[in-house]
C-alpha cells in the first residue's frame, strides 16, 4: 500500500460526489473540487471553486417569510476542458464511452490529482487520456491542468475547448436548492492580445470582484503546435477553441494555466489587471509543478506524522492533514478569514465558521503558530460585532455568533429543512453560547504553546475580558441554591434545544457551559496578570472595568451551579434526570442509521427533547478538554468534590446515551475512551479516520469534508495518545498508545524550539533543534528535563 496516494479505479456515478470532495485541491487561498474537467454540474458531478472569505448574502422567501442567508460562494468554474472529433455532435464524456481503464489518483505528498482514462467512443475510436491537475501551493494565485492525449487507433482533426464559466450557482447541497442560489453577475469577459481568455465577476451583495485568466498551449511530442484558435463569448462565460490534427499513437499535450485574483487581495491595483499580467508570463506546467511540489515538501516536513498502524491508517491521517493545509496554509496568514467547518470543499453549512477551531488549532499551534494567530485575529476583528450582538440582547461584553461568516453577525438559520419529514422547522442552535468559550479556550491554548505575550497584550486578553464580561452578564443568582446559574442556552449536544412541551427555547445550567464559564472567568483574571501593569491599566480603562467587576468574576467562578444526578454523575443540564430513557436497541433495529435521531423522531411526531439521548458528546467534552488534574482543580474551585475515579463512570453513562450524529463526537469518544479502554479507543479512532473516506453519514461528505473531525484525528496522535499537554509553562508527556500503534514520529514547534519526538518500544527519544529560546521544560511523571537546541534526551515509560 502506498501511504501517500488515494486511488480509485473504475467509474462509479453514485460515489462521484464523495470522490470530488476528497480529491479537492487547494492552497489556503482558494480550492477547487476534484470534478472532471469535462463535466458540468448535474446529478453526478459538481465542479466547485471556493475562495477563503468569499461570502455573499441573498434573500429567499420561505413560508411567506423573507430570510437572508450568507453563503460561501461557488465562484466561476475554471476547470472547463473538453474535446470533440471533427464531425461529432457531442463533446467528450466518459459516460458516452466504453471505458477500458479508469484510474484516479490523489498524490497527497505532491498535491497533484491525476486521472488515467482509456476508452472507446461510439465510433470505435480508441483513446488514451491522462489528466494532471494542481492548485499551486507555491503561488497562491495559480492553478494548472495538463492533458496527455493519444489517439490509439485513429487519426483526425479535433477541437479542444477551454472555458471559464461564470454561470455557476450554489447548488451543491440539495436541501438548499429551493432557496435563492444566484450569487454572481458577470462584469467583463474577453480575450487578451496575448491570446488568453479572462472573466471578471462580482458577488451581488458583498461586491467582491473575482478575476480569472486562462491560457492554453498545445504540444505534439514536446513541440509547440500552432493550432487554429477561436474565442467565443456567451452570457456569463468565455471559451476558447483550438482546432488541430492528431495522429495515431502520437502524443498531444494540452496545458491550461489559470490565474485567480480577488478585490480583497493585498498589494494589488485591480484583480483583472493582476490576473492578466500573471497569466501573460506563460510559465510552463513543468515549472509550476516543480515549485508546487517543493512547497508541499516543506509543509510535510512540519506536519507529517509517521506511525506504524494497521490497514490504511497512515494514508487516511495524511489525507486529513492534506485537507487541513488546503483550507488554511501559509497563504492564509494575514488574511481576514476564518476556518469553515467543511473546509473549502463544498457548500454544506454554507461555509460558515463554528466552534470546530477547537479541534483544528492544536495541530497548527505546534507547527505554524503564526497561522493560528492570524485565525484568532479573525475573531478579534469581529469583536465590535460581538459587542453589538450582546448589547442588542441587553447584555454586556461580547457575544460571538454560533455561525460566523463575513462580518461577525449571527449567520445561523432561522429555519432548517428536515429531510426526513420534508418540513421547515425552527432552528434554535444559535443559543450555543459555548462557541464563545471555545474562542477563549483557543486563545489560552495558543498562548500556552507559544508564550506569545505580545498577542495576549494587544488582542487575546481584550477578547477574554469581553467574553468574561458577557458570561458574567448572563448569570443569575439563585438564592435557594446559593449559586449562580446560566439559563436558556444550548450545549454541544444539539438535540436538546428546549425542555419537553416548553414554549421557550434553551435549557438551564448546561454542565459543560457552566464549568467552562468558571474556567474562563478564572483564566481571564490570570491573563490580566500576564500582560504587565501598564497594559493592564490601559485595558481596564478602555473597557471601563472596575475592581468590583473583577471581584464579581472571581466570585461567580467559584459559585456557578453544576447539576449532578447521583453517584458523582454530572447531569448534562438541570432536569436531565427527569427525561425518559431511550430505546436504543429498538430504534437501531427499526432504522439503519439513528445518528440524526432528532429528525427521525420529529418525522414520527415525537421529540428528542423527551429523552436522555444526545447527538454528540456534551458532558464528555469536559474530559476531552481537560486532564483529570485540571478538571478536579476546576471542580474544587467550584466547591464540588470530584475525584478522578468518577471520570470512567461519567464516560460510560454518556457514551451509552449518545448517537454520535456529529463526526466530532467520534473524536471526543475516542479521546475519552483512551483513558480507560485502549481497544475501544483504537476502534473509535479508526471510525473517525474513516468517517469522511467512507462517508459514514450517508452523503454528507460530498457536500464538504468535516475539517474539525479530520484535524481531530491528527490531534489524537499529537496529544491524546502521547499524553501531551502544556500546563504552567511545562510540556507534559504521558504516553499510552493503543497496541495497534507500534511507533510514532512527529515534530513540534514549542515556544521557539523545534522538537522531534520518536515514540517506540516503551521509549521516547526527544531531539531539540533550531532555536535560541530558553530551554523547553518537558515533564514525564517525576522526570523533568530541560530540552535545549542541539540536545537529545531519552524517556522510558
Amino acid at each position: 500500500m502506498n501511504n501517500w496516494k488515494l486511488e480509485y479505479t473504475g467509474l462509479n456515478p453514485a460515489q462521484e460526489g464523495l470522490r470530488e470532495a476528497l480529491c479537492t485541491l487547494g492552497n489556503g487561498y482558494f480550492a477547487t473540487r476534484g470534478a472532471a474537467e469535462e463535466s458540468e454540474a448535474d446529478e453526478v458531478h459538481y465542479p466547485g471553486t471556493y475562495l477563503a472569505g468569499g461570502y455573499n448574502r441573498v434573500k429567499s422567501t420561505i413560508a411567506g417569510k423573507v430570510i437572508e442567508n450568507e453563503d460561501l460562494v461557488n465562484w466561476p468554474n475554471w476547470l472547463g476542458l473538453s474535446f470533440k472529433v471533427e464531425g461529432d455532435k457531442d463533446w467528450f464524456s466518459l459516460e458516452r464511452c466504453r471505458v477500458i481503464h479508469y484510474r484516479q489518483e490523489l498524490d497527497i505528498a505532491q498535491g497533484v490529482l491525476r486521472r488515467e482514462m482509456h476508452f472507446v467512443d461510439p465510433k470505435n475510436r480508441e483513446t488514451n487520456l491522462v489528466s494532471t491537475r494542481l492548485v499551486s501551493m507555491d503561488n497562491l494565485h495559480l492553478a494548472a491542468i495538463r492533458w496527455d492525449f493519444k489517439a490509439s487507433n485513429w487519426s483526425g482533426s479535433i477541437c479542444i475547448r477551454s472555458t471559464l464559466d461564470g454561470t455557476v450557482k450554489n447548488e451543491g447541497v440539495k436541501r438548499y436548492r429551493e432557496l435563492n442560489n444566484q450569487h454572481l453577475k458577470t462584469i467583463e469577459r474577453g480575450e487578451t492580445e496575448e491570446g488568453a481568455i479572462y472573466l471578471l465577476v462580482q458577488s451581488t451583495q458583498s461586491r467582491i470582484f473575482v478575476a480569472q485568466a486562462a491560457f492554453c498551449q498545445v504540444f505534439e511530442e514536446d513541440m509547440l503546435v500552432s493550432a487554429k484558435r477561436k474565442t467565443k463569448q456567451e452570457a456569463g462565460k468565455v471559451s476558447q477553441y483550438y482546432t488541430l490534427d492528431v495522429h495515431q499513437q502520437k502524443a498531444v499535450i494540452v496545458e491550461k494555466k489559470v490565474a485567480l485574483f480577488n478585490s480583497r487581495d493585498q498589494a494589488i491595483s485591480d484583480p483583472l489587471l493582476e490576473a492578466r499580467q500573471a497569466i501573460a508570463e506563460k510559465v510552463s506546467f513543468t515549472t509550476l509543478e516543480k515549485k508546487h511540489v517543493q512547497a508541499w515538501s516543506r509543509l510535510w516536513k512540519r506536519f507529517d506524522f509517521a506511525f506504524s498502524a494497521p490497514e490504511n491508517s497512515q494514508l487516511l491521517l495524511r489525507l486529513h492533514i492534506f485537507h487541513l493545509l488546503q483550507t488554511c496554509s501559509m497563504h492564509t496568514i494575514g488574511r481576514d478569514v476564518g476556518v469553515p467547518a467543511r473546509g473549502l470543499h463544498g457548500e454544506a453549512y454554507r461555509g460558515h465558521i463554528f466552534w470546530d477551531e477547537l479541534f483544528i488549532f492544536p495541530s497548527l499551534n505546534f507547527r505554524i503558530p503564526d497561522l493560528t494567530r492570524s485565525l484568532l485575529l479573525y475573531r478579534y476583528h469581529r469583536l465590535n460585532a460581538a459587542r453589538r450582538m450582546a448589547s442588542k440582547e441587553g447584555l454586556r461584553g461580547a457575544m460571538f455568533p454560533w455561525q460566523s461568516g463575513s462580518n461577525g453577525r449571527e449567520e445561523s438559520q432561522v429555519v432548517h429543512l428536515n429531510p426526513e419529514s420534508g418540513e421547515w422547522v425552527p432552528d434554535n442552535t444559535y443559543l450555543q453560547r459555548h462557541v464563545n468559550l471555545a474562542i477563549a479556550y483557543n486563545i489560552w491554548q495558543y498562548y500556552e504553546a507559544t508564550a506569545d505575550t505580545s498577542f495576549m497584550k494587544f488582542y487575546g486578553v481584550e477578547m477574554l475580558l469581553e467574553i468574561a464580561r458577557f458570561f458574567a452578564s448572563i448569570t443569575t443568582w439563585n438564592k435557594n441554591k446559593e449559586r449562580y446559574e446560566i439559563l436558556k442556552v444550548v450545549g454541544p449536544d444539539e438535540f436538546h434545544t428546549a425542555y419537553p412541551e416548553a414554549d421557550q427555547a434553551g435549557i438551564d445550567n448546561n454542565a459543560y457551559t457552566n464549568v467552562l464559564a468558571s474556567w474562563l472567568l478564572s483564566h481571564t483574571l490570570n491573563g490580566l496578570e500576564l500582560i504587565g501593569e501598564s497594559r493592564k491599566t490601559e485595558l481596564i480603562q478602555k473597557l471601563g472595568i472596575d475592581k468590583g467587576e473583577l471581584q464579581s468574576w472571581d466570585e461567580i467562578s467559584r459559585k456557578l451551579f453544576v447539576p449532578f444526578i447521583e453517584h458523582g454523575i454530572i447531569a448534562q443540564f438541570e432536569g436531565y434526570d427527569q427525561l425518559i430513557e431511550f430505546d436504543w436497541s429498538g430504534y437501531r433495529k427499526k432504522y439503519n442509521n439513528i445518528q440524526r435521531l432528532d429528525r427521525i423522531l420529529d418525522a414520527e411526531g415525537d421529540s428528542v427533547h423527551r429523552y436522555k439521548a444526545s447527538k454528540q458528546a456534551d458532558v464528555l467534552m469536559l474530559f476531552y478538554l481537560f486532564s483529570s488534574e485540571e478538571l478536579v482543580e476546576q471542580f474544587g474551585r467550584l466547591g464540588y468534590d470530584f475525584a478522578p475515579s468518577q471520570i470512567p463512570e461519567n464516560i460510560d453513562y454518556y457514551l451509552s446515551r449518545t448517537s454520535d450524529g456529529s463526526t466530532l463526537s467520534r473524536i471526543v469518544r475516542a479521546w475519552v475512551e483512551a483513558r480507560a479502554d485502549r481497544d475501544c479507543a483504537w476502534h473509535c479512532f479508526r471510525q473517525a479516520l474513516a468517517s469522511d473516506f467512507e462517508d459514514i453519514q450517508g452523503g454528507t461528505t460530498a457536500e464538504g469534508i468535516h475539517l474539525g473531525s479530520m484535524a481531530g484525528t491528527v490531534d489524537m496522535l499529537q496529544r491524546c495518545f502521547t499524553g501531551l499537554e502544556v500546563r504552567n509553562d511545562v510540556l507534559w508527556l504521558n504516553p499510552r498508545f493503543p497496541k495497534e500503534i507500534d511507533s510514532l514520529k512527529m515534530q513540534l514547534y514549542y515556544r521557539g524550539v523545534w522538537l522531534t519526538l520518536n515514540f517506540y518500544q516503551q521509549k521516547c527519544k526527544i531531539e531539540a533543534k533550531d532555536g535560541n529560546s530558553p530551554p523547553a521544560t518537558i515533564r514525564f511523571k517525576d522526570q523533568e528535563l530541560p530540552i535545549q537546541p542541539g540536545k537529545t534526551e531519552l524517556i522510558n515509560f
